[in-house]
């Protein structure tokens, strides 16, 4: 078996030498060129108004169409982006004093059935034919929207933030159509101008057009994007140019009541049977042209999709996104702060097994280089186990500079009162308050080849212990052959984020990547390379107590499908007692000292065919000299557009020395997806995982009888295997409408 280079001996490093490393960070962000011109700010398209009526039925021959400018002659961007697309597409626009309305026509150079995952919103964009729009009402190439639909007329939207990523948990009133013969699909659709924020009085948007047809196996873009970027990339975006300003937006005021009914059982805990009713809701609020106020007043989540269970056999705390709505919108201005392992913000730490019983957010641009979040929320007590009430403030400024550069400022506090008893015993484990402060420096160049970050966080508690400071940065950088990424982050033992999501404390890394990617001509194969990653963990002492190789190599095939191959080295030196079985067995002692290696390999199948798989494995070493076999699996058969089916297993078989001796585990998910219309939704997801003796069963039926508003029924139920009678189950029936001024 081949071993990568390691080092598993204690080494203390300088502490000067490391305090550099940031530094030199920020020096190689300082003398990259970040103020230029657009890149495609040559291509515009010039909207006009009109005055003439507009069904929007996909069909597209009303007069309106008839004297617009078209959007035409795209680019190629996969499967390379050397040439014009094949695949024709034409997109026209034009506006009223209340709606944008767009009329795109995509024509079929490749003969073929069209291939669409199902008919719900918000699909996956690589499984679908489909079309995008990406609107930068500000121009500043950081913020913006998308829309679009499938080739079957399911609709996607979201919200665009750091320069090219979409939040698709945004949903706003519009609507679309779509009609498609063997020539060709046609998608219309108008946006209300009260649906979207935009600065008053400015006559030039960042904008830009997406295609993806996946029997040619092409993806094209309106302007020139490379490869490497995601076709969502604003600063990839030409130009709307209008001929006049946009109407200035009236006062939009929504209130979305919501009244729900529902009955519980708790065998695990022989709870009598719990009938429940709730009346609660939400209220948005234009306080500006883009600056919204949202408030919620005794939210409920229960239509809320349930978390995909994972194995885990990691040593520290797993992270679940976060999936309620109200904490959603604009949610980067909250949770992109930091890094995905070091946030001194994650929404999903409040309201967790406590009501919530208001809350209130201002967010969205305050110009076209301020942005601004302020969130409050508050949360009942709960005198069982003497959790005090707790209220939960948050701010988030953010300025551009430069060219798509910004500077953020952060803070968080959590703040406990209403003592139910109030002991110094419950102020040790519910303490007082907990403060995050934070300045950032996020890096884009104008033409988003180097990225980078770099953070201060400072925690503050009643005692010392819980105040401490984490910092981190990093510079990327990515051409269509070359890509690395240099990373060094550090956590004091005494940082507490209690709102956040740190899992590890006590330590520095460096990370680092670099990878290469060859592209042969005539051949099966899109591109094929290697890649090495390395990250090494010290304690705060500098001493070298962990670190993971590997070496890797991807192969991307022309009709989609990705084979990728690897091999590990890893070493860790446990800091605290840790069962490397997780399934309550023995625990290792701190201070022991283990290395291994594995070899992992990963395949995606092509996403064109009505029959979808991917297969991973891990085989090698493990703890205690031992032997870990990991093989998981994703299979999907789908009936478009009305049925989708999904099954994904996961098995570890771990052989280690006694006490431990050979453990096995299944985790088994079953996914019936059923879109009857694009407003008539039923899913049924089940999980078995074995490792944690766990069933779970959820049912959701969603009916979605006007924009926005919603009619759900949702069943839930889930079982402790061991012991058997530990069972709970719901039935929830729940209503929602959209009242909008």
């Amino acid at each position: 078996m081949p071993i990568l280079v390691r080092s598993t001996n204690k080494k203390t490093i300088p502490l000067s030498a490391y305090k550099k490393v940031p530094l030199t960070l920020l020096a190689l962000v300082l003398a990259i060129p970040l103020a230029a011109q657009k890149k495609n700010q040559s291509f515009q398209l010039n909207i006009h108004k009109t005055t003439a009526t507009i069904v929007i039925d996909g069909i597209g021959n009303d007069m309106a169409w008839q004297d617009t400018d078209v959007a035409s002659d795209f680019y190629m961007v996969l499967p390379m982006d050397t040439g014009m697309a094949n695949e024709p597409s034409e997109i026209r626009m034009t506006y009223d004093e209340n709606n944008l309305y767009l009329l795109a026509t995509f024509y079929n150079a490749t003969k073929g059935p069209y291939y669409v995952e199902s008919l719900r919103r918000d699909f996956s964009f690589g499984k679908n034919d489909n079309f995008l729009l990406f609107l930068d009402p500000f121009n500043n190439q950081t913020t913006g929207y998308s829309f679009g639909s499938n080739a079957a007329g399911a609709q996607w939207d979201g919200t665009m933030h750091s320069g090219g990523s979409v939040d698709l948990n945004w949903d706003s009133k519009w609507i679309s159509a779509v009609t498609s013969d063997e020539e060709k699909w046609v998608f219309e659709m108008a946006i209300p101008f009260k649906s979207i924020r935009y600065e008053d009085g400015v006559t030039e948007w960042g904008i830009n057009f997406s295609r993806l047809d996946l029997k040619s196996g092409e993806k094209s873009s309106w302007t020139p994007i490379p490869r490497q970027f995601p076709t969502a990339s604003l600063a990839y975006t030409g130009t709307l140019v209008w001929d006049s300003p946009p109407p200035s937006p009236k006062t939009n005021f929504s209130v979305i009541p919501y009244v729900l009914g529902g009955i519980s059982e708790d065998l695990e805990n022989n709870t009598d049977t719990q009938y429940d009713k709730k009346i609660g809701g939400d209220v948005k609020f234009s306080l500006s042209t883009s600056l919204n106020l949202d408030l919620t007043v005794n939210p409920d989540f229960s239509q809320v999709e349930v978390d995909r269970q994972v194995t885990n056999l990691d040593r520290f705390e797993l992270f679940f996104p976060e999936k309620r709505q109200f904490f959603l919108e604009n949610g980067d201005l909250f949770a992109n702060f930091g890094y995905a392992t070091i946030r001194p913000f994650f929404s999903r730490r409040i309201g967790l097994g406590v009501p919530i019983r208001a809350g209130a957010r201002v967010s969205g641009n305050l110009n076209k280089k301020w942005r601004l979040g302020l969130m409050d929320m508050q949360t009942a007590s709960i005198d069982e186990t003497g959790l005090p009430s707790q209220n939960f403030g948050v701010l988030s400024l953010q300025r551009k500079v430069f060219a798509r550069s910004s500077i953020g400022l952060m803070f968080v506090n959590k703040e406990s009162f209403n003592y139910p008893q109030d002991t110094d015993s419950l102020r040790t484990v519910f303490p007082k308050f907990n403060r995050n402060v934070g300045l950032e420096y996020n890096l884009a160049s104008a033409n988003n080849q180097w990225t980078g970050k770099a953070f201060f966080l400072k925690s503050f508690a009643p005692n010392k212990n819980g105040s401490g400071i984490s910092q981190a940065a990093h510079l990327e950088y990515k051409s269509r052959k070359w890509n690395w990424k240099v990373q060094e982050e550090s956590v004091e033992d005494d940082y507490t984020a209690e709102v956040g999501f740190v899992p590890r404390n006590g330590y520095v890394n460096v990370t680092s990547y670099i990878g290469h990617l060859f592209f042969p001509k005539k051949s099966t194969i899109l591109s094929h390379g290697p890649k090495f990653s390395t990250s090494y963990f010290f304690n705060e002492r500098l001493e070298h107590t962990d670190n993971i190789n590997l070496m890797e190599y991807l192969f991307d095939f022309r009709d989609r499908s990705k084979l990728n191959l690897g091999v590990t080295d890893e070493y860790v030196e446990l800091l605290s007692p840790f069962d490397p079985t997780r399934s309550g067995k023995e625990l290792l002692d701190i201070g022991t000292k283990h290395h291994w290696n594995a070899y992992t390999i990963d395949f995606i199948s092509k996403p064109q065919s009505m029959f979808t798989y991917s297969f991973g494995g891990r085989f090698g070493g493990y703890y205690l000299d031992g032997n870990r076999t990991s093989l998981i699996s994703e299979l999907g058969y789908r009936f478009q557009p009305f049925v989708s089916l999904s099954s994904n297993l996961s098995y570890n078989n771990i052989n280690l020395p006694a006490p431990w001796n050979n453990t096995e585990f299944w985790l088994i998910g079953s996914e019936v997806d059923i879109t009857f219309t694009n407003k008539l939704f039923f899913a049924t997801l089940f999980q078995y995982n074995e490792q944690s003796k766990n069933f779970n069963l959820n049912s959701r039926f969603q009916w979605r009888y006007k924009p926005a508003s919603d009619l759900f029924l949702v069943y839930s139920n889930n079982y402790l295997i061991e012991p058997l009678e530990g069972r709970n189950w719901a039935l929830t029936l729940k209503f929602t409408y959209w009242f909008n001024k």
